[in-house]
């Protein structure tokens, strides 16, 4: 199939890398990907998603090239006014983005064959699936949009992309519970519980780290945000250096609160204990896990209130395919992912308890192996990238352009 994936900004920047397995195995599997980001930017390239640039067609948001959208506007304004139309909305902000999207929308339809294309997919409810919803009315090829946990929570236009998609993927039972925020009677027909895969490695090799009495190592690779409840980790650790318990914490990752978060550490004295890694290269993070030079990952998740909570972290599923033990919180979609004994779960921010389980963890070899053991095998039967794959591949046939070839 020829599809078109409409994303936020990948291959640019940094925060959409957990999209690429699922592009890379469908290209593997035949089918030819283009993908459209909405508003490039950041700059930064991550090595994984480099081989997607030469699939990738790459337009700022602001470019003068998009003044070409008015011809197309005045040559076929009927379709363009049902475009328009369809991403009206009273809400200022997205108002502005849906515009936004609209004229990449008319730009599009003016200098690709949009109708050559079985399907367009958008990943994220917001600007990406308002592009994908106007491409659909320009072309009429079907279209589908995956939802996440932020953009379900920022409701633009919600209901309208709902009823207008083929279908609607949703990343997690907690998602559907966004939904249902929103929508009261969801059409369940149309939506479907696919979660993000990723690529499943070959039996991890055992830690020797975990028979003898060195330090556990643990690592938080997570961007340095307030739902990351990073200040509770170091609370944590320094709680764990007043008992005596020496561990060590590589911070992976970067975003506003460093400054925060480093200035705690040295209140706490805790240099010698917590390492600031800045953001890692994803192969450079696998390959942490890889090489057993971590035990065990944490991601100290909290909740935001008004939605603003974790879905299911990709960076824990990729930790667990490796066959290494994690500790999270009960918050957002963590308890489908780790629970029936998958991860260890603790309270939100509570250090004490998350104090307590890091000393189980580091304590307790027998512990660590059956958490890793029940993880991986979490991890193998509810999210690889080849299962989750195939889902889509399916979803994707079922809803493929019926008068492609023929117009």
């Amino acid at each position: 199939m020829k599809i078109l994936y409409i994303t936020s900004s990948l291959p640019i920047g940094t925060q959409e890398t957990f999209i690429v397995p699922e592009i890379t195995a469908l290209v593997a599997a035949g089918h030819d990907i283009t993908v459209i980001p909405v508003h490039p930017r950041g700059g930064f390239i991550h090595d994984d998603a480099r081989p997607l640039l030469t699939r990738s067609l790459i337009l700022p948001i602001l470019s003068p090239r998009l003044l070409g959208s008015i011809i197309f506007l005045l040559r076929h304004p009927k379709i363009s006014l049902r475009a328009l139309c369809a991403l009206l909305t009273l809400n200022l902000l997205h108002a502005l983005k849906n515009k936004a999207a609209f004229f990449k929308a008319l730009y599009l339809a003016r200098t690709i064959d949009l109708r050559s294309f079985d399907h367009i997919h958008a990943h994220w409810a917001a600007a990406s699936s308002s592009l994908a919803m106007a491409l659909h009315h320009l072309s009429g090829v079907p279209w589908s949009f995956t939802a996440h946990r932020w953009d379900l929570v920022d409701n633009n236009l919600l209901a309208r992309k709902t009823a207008s998609a083929s279908f609607v993927r949703l990343i997690s039972q907690n998602s559907l519970e966004l939904v249902r925020t929103h929508l009261a009677e969801p059409p369940m027909e149309k939506i479907h519980i696919i979660p993000m895969g990723v690529a499943i490695p070959d039996a991890p090799m055992s830690s020797e780290k975990n028979e003898r009495t060195a330090p556990l190592t643990m690592i938080c690779p997570a961007n340095l945000l307030p739902v990351k409840g990073h200040r509770y980790l170091i609370e944590a650790i320094a709680l764990l250096k007043k008992s005596g318990l020496s561990v060590r914490l590589i911070v992976a990752g970067c975003g506003p609160l460093e400054k925060e978060l480093r200035q705690q550490v040295a209140a706490e004295t805790l240099g010698d204990r917590i390492e600031f890694a800045g953001r890692l290269a994803h192969g450079k993070l696998l390959g942490l896990y890889r090489d057993r030079t971590v035990d065990a990952v944490v991601l100290p998740s909290v909740d935001l209130g008004n939605g603003v909570r974790e879905g299911i972290p990709v960076s824990l599923i990729e930790a667990m395919a490796h066959g290494l033990p994690v500790i999270s919180t009960q918050t957002g979609g963590m308890p489908e992912l780790l629970g029936d004994g998958a991860g260890l779960m603790v309270p939100e921010k509570d250090a004490s308890a998350l104090a307590a389980a890091i000393d189980r963890l580091s304590r307790d070899a027998a512990f660590r192996r059956t958490l890793a053991e029940k993880g991986r095998a979490r991890a193998v039967e509810r999210f690889s990238i080849v299962s989750v794959t195939a889902q889509l591949e399916r979803l994707f046939v079922d809803h493929k352009n019926p008068h492609r070839g023929i117009i």
